[in-house]
């Protein structure tokens, strides 16, 4: 009896110790407001920040110093974590197991293939997983709060797109194409006139289908006509003041002209440009009448009420304009006979672009099913805008942010830190 006691009491020893070096191994290091960072915590940043340096190569400060950054870290993303309590910003498993699913993808691999590139690494994947919840909540919270800090003024824009088209302009090259019907120097208005209706016969012969390096060959008095008036590639800043102000903005294959210079009068011909973004969208004219399944009208009733509706404007037996005014539940077109004016696809659900893709301007789409109810479309006219101007500006105005962000990021962080509790233990 006195020996099963004994081990007892050995074993209970045994267990207290074994807890106490556990207590000890993840000890609290550093109280953070309503948080604590764990000795644990600090290790494994230590070692995942040497493991990174030596596979890299790089020469690493003391571990003193290391120490020091570690924690300075965790200490911000304790901050921004109970933050992103407060404002009860979470990350669902499906959203972190499709976050991981893109990771994968952007680098060509699996998420199998992916998993084992983390064990190889000598990582936890459940430890990985965690981590890439964390920096999607961190990202969250820091644009919750520091997006509403940003404000871009419009000069800011304007001067970022001047300095944007100057680089632009610098960039840009053409392969041109030039036929001169030249003059003599001192020239009479008979000389004039009969060269300038040359230049316009040579021009309607290209708009007809000539080919124009036979043309140059034939009938330019330039010093490139035996080369068939190839000038090369020209950047838009070293030919002549005349021709850049000529070709910019004009597309690959335009012909241009006739110019009049002292020489004579020019024609010229885009074969190629480089270093240009030019940028088209597509854009719908589009209507549509909406009934939206109830109670009381079912999915097979609200289904059937527009297939009737399509019948009816086909056979000319009602005005699809009327109808949208009196049946369609959209508020925001009904009232204009469902009209919702010229717009860009993409803006729409995908059901509703899905439908406007298969039907020619004119056409009436069967019924179709969307998150907002049954619709009925007709695609009224398609066309493709000119959107360079605009994607220069959405770009100038996104890197203004960008700049914006990282700088008021980091103010935010360092008013969040002096303004919470901070204890190193």
């Amino acid at each position: 009896m006195k020996f099963i006691i004994r081990a007892m009491c050995l074993s209970a020893l045994l267990t207290v110790t074994c807890w106490a070096q556990q207590v000890s191994l993840d000890r609290v290091a550093v109280i953070v407001d309503q948080g604590v960072i764990l000795e644990s915590e600090i290790e494994k940043l230590i070692a995942e920040v040497k493991r990174s340096a030596q596979s890299e190569s790089q020469e690493l400060p003391s571990d003193r110093v290391l120490r020091t950054q570690a924690i300075e870290r965790l200490i911000l993303k304790n901050l921004q974590m109970q933050r992103a309590e407060r404002m009860g910003i979470q990350v669902s498993d499906p959203q972190l197991e499709q976050t991981i699913a893109n990771i994968a993808q952007n680098q060509n691999l699996t998420v199998a293939q992916l998993r084992q590139g983390v064990a190889q690494e000598g990582l936890s994947y459940d430890d990985y997983r965690e981590s890439v919840r964390e920096e999607l909540i961190v990202g969250e919270v820091r644009r919750a709060n520091v997006r509403r800090r940003i404000y871009i003024t419009p000069q800011e824009v304007d001067s970022l797109l001047e300095v944007m088209n100057e680089q632009g302009a610098e960039q840009a090259e053409y392969n041109l194409g030039h036929i001169l019907i030249g003059l003599p120097s001192e020239p009479s208005e008979e000389e004039v006139e009969e060269a300038r209706s040359r230049a316009t016969k040579v021009l309607q012969l290209l708009r007809d289908g000539s080919d124009f390096t036979k043309i140059a060959i034939t009938s330019s008095s330039g010093s490139n006509a035996l080369e068939g008036g190839n000038m090369g590639w020209l950047n838009i800043n070293s030919m002549p003041t005349l021709f850049a102000e000529a070709v910019q903005g004009k597309d690959e294959g335009e012909l241009i002209g006739p110019i009049r210079s002292g020489a004579g009068f020019h024609i010229l011909k885009i074969k190629e440009t480089r270093g240009i973004e030019k940028v088209t969208v597509e854009e719908v004219n589009a209507r549509h009448i909406l009934i939206t399944p109830s109670i009381i009208l079912s999915e097979d009733k609200a289904r059937e009420r527009l297939e009737k509706f399509r019948q009816q404007v086909i056979n000319d037996e009602a005005d699809f304009a009327e109808l949208a005014k009196e049946h369609s539940e959209d508020p925001g077109s009904a009232l204009k006979g469902g009209n919702l004016g010229w717009a860009d696809p993409t803006m729409y659900v995908p059901a509703f672009q899905k439908a406007l893709s298969n039907l020619e301007p004119g056409e009436y789409s069967q019924p179709i099913r969307s998150t907002h109810g049954w619709h009925l479309i007709q695609l009224q006219d398609r066309r493709f805008d000119d959107a360079t101007e605009k994607r220069k500006e959405d770009k100038a105005r996104q890197l203004i942010f960008s700049r914006k962000f990282k700088e008021e990021t980091e103010t935010w962080l360092r008013e969040m830190r002096d303004a919470a509790y901070i204890e190193v233990l």
